[in-house]
């Protein structure tokens, strides 16, 4: 049985750039949301979010590169490049023809699309656009692929290549497809993870529109809340995370160090509404079990939960109840927390980020907290672990993730010791 390992991590977050300050962020429980930067948001309802203070001059791009590439695209090719240099992997001794690509993304290339449609438009007043007046490379941000082919390009890789857009789920769903390649033999090495840079009027003004995002703007730092009894919706960020994955027989031949293997991987859909869920938790419960059992590990053997805590009481009402669902009486012992209170929701990054995060939770023995878990929601009584990190060692961590369009997923990661005997 080929089994997928994690051995190599990469990132581009709000509060930090590259996986020790992200990690710096995590454990101090420090927000990263405040109040929008990259354009004006005073028109809107919502104006707080999560920015990443990143200058690709600074990260290493060449002006090429950054004439190029949509800043989303920019942030997944400084994360593969820090995923690959922390693997140890030497890319001129790999065959590059089993060095795979995938990459997951909600919204693509956004921040550019928008950019060069109001030039185009002449700010909106123009019906008929002329396309004289867009960059040459606007073709390459209309198609999300040209993301996972900045990545490939820059990494060497031949191999089989991959976009996956699922909503806010696309980081989780990208490592599982990734993951699969590993095991079904399609590749030795996968370059994998998932970026958004969100951030424009259009986004705010969309999630304004269904009224999800969090009000709460004196207060930035605090806005998201999730779990808590004064919570008001999510708050959005931007940002990549990127890990390396190998063949587990391999990685131990060479000598990588590896962090956690992903042992289990799982979705599903709710057919029920584009952004409503059921309190029961019933589709991210079947999710749950799916991976538990691909993992072969039993509900107990969970460590720690990492919730998609998005700061909405919907949210919170169904992922609660599917947890308590799969893991049975377990769901009251073992510790949950949400990043998303630090670095915000980046869309379909967030997944990616957050495995990253249970990575180092089980390198460091340590469990990230949830910033601003003020006042428990008394509708919710598992263990959220609030305000402080919290040590303790960990060899099975679950991570889910729910995204509009119904869509449900969980990952598994466990020592390799532990999961798929």
């Amino acid at each position: 049985m080929r089994r997928a390992v994690i051995t190599g991590l990469g990132v581009v977050a709000p509060g930090g750039i590259g996986v020790k300050s992200y990690w710096s962020l995590l454990t101090a429980g420090r927000s990263a949301t405040r109040t929008i930067t990259a354009y004006d948001p005073t028109p809107f309802r919502s104006r707080t979010a999560a920015e990443c203070d990143f200058d690709p001059v600074a990260a290493g791009l060449r002006p090429q590169e950054i004439r190029r590439l949509d800043r989303a695209a920019q942030f997944a090719v400084v994360s593969a490049r820090e995923a690959m240099a922390d693997s140890g992997l030497e890319t001129g001794a790999l065959d590059p023809g089993r060095i795979a690509t995938v990459l997951g993304s909600a919204v693509g290339c956004t921040t550019s699309l928008e950019r060069e449609y109001v030039v185009a438009s002449d700010g909106g007043r123009a019906w008929n656009l002329d396309h004289s007046y867009v960059i040459p490379e606007l073709y390459g941000h209309f198609v999300p692929s040209s993301m996972a082919a900045a990545v490939g390009r820059d990494a060497g890789a031949e191999g089989p290549a991959a976009v996956v857009s699922t909503g806010c789920t696309s980081g989780l769903d990208a490592l599982g497809h990734a993951a699969e390649l590993i095991c079904e033999g399609s590749a030795d090495v996968v370059v994998a993870g998932a970026t958004e840079a969100p951030l424009s009027p259009i986004t705010s003004a969309c999630f304004d529109a269904i009224q999800a995002t969090s009000p709460r703007n004196d207060t930035p730092e605090s806005a998201c809340r999730p779990f808590d009894r004064t919570r008001s919706g999510l708050v959005l960020g931007e940002g990549a995370a990127v890990v390396i994955l190998e063949e587990l027989d391999a990685a131990r031949a060479r000598g990588a160090h590896i962090y956690a293997e992903i042992a289990g991987f799982a979705s599903r859909a709710n057919a029920f509404h584009m952004t409503g869920l059921k309190p029961d938790g019933v589709e991210m419960a079947a999710a749950i079990d799916a991976a538990l059992a691909e993992a072969r590990l039993a509900p107990d053997a969970i460590d720690y939960v990492n919730a998609h805590g998005s700061g909405t009481k919907m949210n919170d009402r169904h992922e609660t109840g599917a947890f308590k669902r799969s893991l049975g009486a377990h769901a009251y012992d073992v510790p949950v927390s949400s990043i998303k209170s630090m670095i915000g929701h980046s869309l379909g990054a967030i997944g990616s980020l957050e495995i990253v995060a249970c990575a180092l939770a089980m390198e460091h023995g340590v469990l990230p907290p949830t910033a601003n878990l003020h006042e428990p929601d008394p509708e919710l009584d598992l263990d959220y672990i609030p305000l402080t990190a919290r040590e303790q060692r960990t060899d099975a961590v679950l991570s889910v993730g729910s995204g509009f369009g119904g869509f449900q997923s969980a990952m598994v990661l466990a020592r390799p010791e532990r999961g798929r005997p």
